[in-house]
């Protein structure tokens, strides 16, 4: 019989110890350590005044750990997807207090590594009890269609529901399979799918988050498990990396965030043994529908399957929902036009795209939408997202395009350069949209730029045109020489440190390199790995040498990338990689010296 979300902590106190909740590198985390960390938190937040703070922790286990350390402290949690300047500031606003792993300007708080508290009913601490399903649990801090940031409560109810719903669907498929992860748990997909219907339902969770192939694939290949991904993700998983391991131990792959094309699909079935199971939803409904395509391409399998609590109406051709997941029962209008498909004696429904991308330019109504498609079967463009910018010199919006060419794309773009490929692009689009809504700015990039949950958000691509109201009382400030930066991972040897860098669009380094498409120079990123390994690691004073440099990928204004560095102190050496979801961008060795033995 599946227990409720409500009664979480009470079941854990009450199993066996040593039963883990999940693995962290290699090892597992008991019941006991995960409880001791959660009442570490609840003691740290019921000392602080306030009932709402934002949470933000990489590591999987220890965030859900401080989660229900929050709920039991009657906190709400707000959840944001990353910790940037603007995202932070706009967070002052409402929360009281920041947890985790928050820029130190915010003051995070967090209990001390080693500050763990009897958790056990034979401790001293106050026992577990019961939660209250109408308690204000968690407000989702995201941002829509247009950026502009949202603010979406979640009752505890409405995530208890949601959680049964996943059980319901697909837990004896699932079995008793290990959750792992390329998306992360702050967002409200990876926190159902990860954490909470993982933990509830006593499934090991795998404490990181894997970005990269060549590490995803041995990891699905070490135990029976479900793959909780996304469409970027799985579009990216190369086919030369050995995923015979996989084949025989995934379970389950999930997919969410966007439409999963049919041959991604298919090509991830062939790779991982399972076709993925894709969920449609948003931040605001949680989980409405979900399909899986045959495992042979077949006509009509594109229809959505609506979860079984989920009621469904079309009303002008728009899709509304009722839902247990939703804050009451009221009828919720969506941006979604969808049409019935009743044929099979099944009641589903296909997506025809969204309302809200609909532009106004001079008065005419453009489909964000149609222009996308367009471009993609044109043969010419493998991605392609459309967005609208602040308006020109004459005062009307514009579109910009960001393709990620095919090769024959790529193949045009090399030979006779960026204006002939806008040329034919703005052909294909002359026999779709009216004039006036040609793009006007084109950038032709090697891969979408992405967030931590694997989407392409409208900030990060307009960030790629350095786009902006002007300010004309305003001085133009002096361009950054430096990236946004934020620190994932440390090894507790002092040796390791991942750190996740994103350059403005603005950067000095990008002036002039190039013109029409900026891309990062290899002297700034080796620039970059030394001052960084020199933040975090103690560097001989002196560069002596630089060994096996490459540079595979250009990186783009925007782009989120990871640089590693490892430090060999016996050999004064520093090593370092740039990384994406698109692969490795540039790696090398630095070598360095003593002073005394410089000359």
């Amino acid at each position: 019989m599946f227990e409720s979300l409500t009664t979480l902590a009470v079941r854990l106190a009450a199993r066996p110890s040593s039963i883990p909740v999940g693995v962290r590198a290699g090892a597992a985390v008991g019941t006991a350590d995960f409880l001791a960390r959660a009442q570490a938190w609840r003691t740290l937040l019921a000392g602080h005044p306030g009932s709402r703070f934002a949470l933000y922790l990489d590591d999987s286990i220890e965030f859900a750990a401080a989660l229900l350390g929050a709920w039991h402290a009657g906190k709400t949690v707000w959840l944001a997807a990353d910790t940037l300047d603007a995202t932070c500031a706009n967070l002052r606003e409402h929360v009281h207090g920041f947890l985790g792993e928050f820029p130190a300007a915010c003051a995070p708080l967090a209990p001390a590594v080693d500050s763990t508290v009897d958790a056990t009913p034979e401790g001293n601490a106050a026992p577990w009890l019961e939660l209250d399903p109408e308690a204000d649990a968690l407000v989702v801090f995201t941002s829509g269609s247009t950026g502009a940031a949202q603010a979406i409560p979640k009752k505890l109810r409405q995530m208890a529901s949601e959680v049964a719903t996943l059980e319901t669907l697909f837990g004896a498929r699932a079995g008793d399979a290990a959750v792992i992860a390329t998306v992360s748990h702050q967002h409200i997909y990876g926190l159902l799918f990860k954490v909470l219907w993982a933990l509830n339902t006593g499934r090991p969770i795998h404490a990181a988050s894997i970005a990269f192939p060549e590490a995803l694939a041995p990891a699905l290949a070490a135990q029976r498990c479900v793959l909780v991904a996304s469409p970027a993700h799985l579009k990216r998983l190369p086919a030369h990396l050995d995923w015979q391991g996989a084949r025989r131990h995934v379970a389950m792959v999930f997919s969410s965030g966007g439409p999963l094309p049919a041959d991604t699909a298919h090509a991830c079935g062939s790779l991982l043994g399972s076709v993925p199971v894709e969920v449609f939803g948003s931040s605001e409904t949680g989980g409405i529908a979900w399909r899986q395509r045959a495992a042979m391409p077949a006509v009509g399998d594109d229809g959505w399957t609506p979860f079984p609590t989920v009621a469904w109406r079309l009303r002008d051709s728009f899709l509304e929902v009722r839902s247990p997941h939703l804050p009451d029962d009221a009828w919720l209008p969506l941006a979604d036009h969808a049409q019935e498909l009743g044929n099979d004696g099944k009641r589903r429904f296909q997506l025809l795209g969204r309302g809200d991308r609909i532009a106004k330019i001079e008065e005419k109504r453009i489909s964000l939408d149609a222009i996308e498609a367009a471009l993609l079967a044109c043969g010419l463009a493998a991605e392609a997202r459309v967005a609208l910018c602040e308006p020109d010199a004459g005062h009307r919006q514009v579109l910009a395009a960001f393709v990620v060419p095919t090769p024959a794309g790529r193949s045009l773009l090399e030979r006779e350069g960026k204006l002939a490929l806008n040329a034919r692009l703005r052909a294909v689009l002359a026999g779709v949209v009216d004039a006036v809504a040609l793009p006007r700015r084109w950038r032709y990039l090697d891969a979408l730029p992405v967030n931590a949950q694997g989407k392409t958000t409208v900030a990060a691509l307009l960030a790629l045109l350095n786009v902006g109201p002007a300010d004309p009382q305003s001085a133009p400030a002096a361009a950054p020489r430096l990236p946004q930066v934020r620190e994932l991972a440390r090894d507790v040897d002092g040796r390791r440190v991942l750190l996740e860098i994103v350059a403005p669009a603005n950067l000095v380094y990008f002036d002039g390199h190039f013109t029409q498409a900026p891309i990062l120079p290899g002297v700034a990123q080796v620039e970059w790995a030394i001052r960084y390994g020199r933040e975090h690691f103690s560097l001989p004073p002196v560069f002596r040498a630089m060994h096996a440099l490459k540079f595979q990928h250009v990186i783009q204004p925007g782009q989120p990338v990871e640089l590693e560095l490892l430090h060999d102190p016996a050999k004064g050496q520093l090593a370092f990689a740039f990384r994406s979801p698109s692969g490795q961008h540039a790696s090398g060795r630095i070598l360095f010296r003593p002073e005394a033995a410089h000359g």
